[in-house]
């Protein structure tokens, strides 16, 4: 019996130590920022976004070095559907947070599946409100996400707005250290334009700057009728840090993606199955093939069709 107790003893002392292990904390054993692991992130994972990739390591770089910033960091992730805006705030998380995209301080919101009804705005309003202001006192470093913010509400774009001002203390809350990233298709047409420009006069891909976007970029998105970021106060007010263009994916670019997504699942390369897959997609200009209409969004769930 005495043996029995003891073995419990130990087992319930283990369970105890292994729950004190895996509780997440706001200090740097849980939140320890890599720059060399993003960098690294960016240019062997995140094909064909060399501007994005730019922009996201120097601000996020510059900002998590920064131990007293004025304002919280603000991203705003532009361009068509698959070209990696979500991927590339996933390496963001990835390299802030030792659990990565399930850690607790990083908070992802859809707007159409978390705001779906307009009718309960207010009842929206105080919940987001409540969430931000909660999670940032308990975690001062956290990470919000807010995909398709080109369908949020204006009321909700307002509640979010006064967290991102340079402030000092709101409600007795620091807020200059959270992180805020905005998903969004709004703009993809006006980058797609520039894309092609460049490659219809000659020149490279890899020639394309931020400074070539940003400004065409943002105008765009103020004055888009189709947007909830029409003339919002997040562009007015200049509370957006960047506005980061993601360039539609070449056909070359559709083929890393497919070959990564196979090392992925554990299969062995292929490029002919993806170049069938590829076949059965759309690109454009419709002649020339050059850019893919879907980017590598359908690729995971279509490839085993053609394996």
């Amino acid at each position: 019996m005495l043996i029995g107790a003891g073995v419990a003893l130990v087992v319930a002392l283990g369970a105890l130590w292994t729950f004190r292990e895996e509780r997440e904390d706001c200090n740097e054993k849980w939140i320890n920022f890599s720059k060399y692991g993003l960098k690294y992130d960016l240019e062997t994972k995140l094909y064909g976004q060399h501007v994005a990739a730019q922009v996201i390591l120097k601000t996020v770089t510059g900002f998590m070095n920064n131990e007293n910033p004025k304002k919280p960091l603000v991203l705003s992730f532009h361009g068509s559907t698959g070209t990696g805006k979500t991927f590339a705030s996933q390496l963001i998380a990835k390299n802030i947070y030792k659990k990565k995209t399930i850690s607790s301080f990083v908070h992802l919101f859809s707007v159409t599946a978390h705001f779906p009804h307009k009718e309960k705005i207010d009842t929206y309003k105080t919940q987001l409100q409540e969430w931000i202001r909660g999670n940032v006192s308990n975690c001062p470093r956290s990470m919000f996400i807010f995909d398709e913010m080109d369908k949020m509400h204006p009321g909700l774009i307002d509640i979010i707005k006064p967290y991102l001002d340079f402030s000092d203390n709101l409600d007795r809350v620091l807020y200059k250290k959270a992180i805020f990233i905005f998903l969004s298709d709004a703009g993809g047409v006006k980058i797609n334009e520039v894309t092609m420009k460049f490659w219809r006069d000659g020149r490279e891909r890899e020639e394309i700057q931020l400074k070539d976007i940003e400004k065409e970029l943002s105008q765009s998105v103020f004055n888009n009728e189709d947007s909830g970021l029409r003339h919002t106060s997040l562009i007015d007010k200049k509370l957006v840090d960047f506005f980061v263009p993601f360039l539609p994916l070449e056909y070359k670019h559709f083929i890393q993606c497919g070959l990564a997504e196979m090392a992925r699942q554990g299969l062995p390369p292929d490029n002919s199955a993806i170049k069938r897959l590829a076949d059965e997609l759309t690109f454009f200009p419709k002649e020339e093939r050059v850019f893919s209409d879907q980017g590598c969004k359908l690729i995971a769930n279509k490839l085993p069709f053609f394996i």
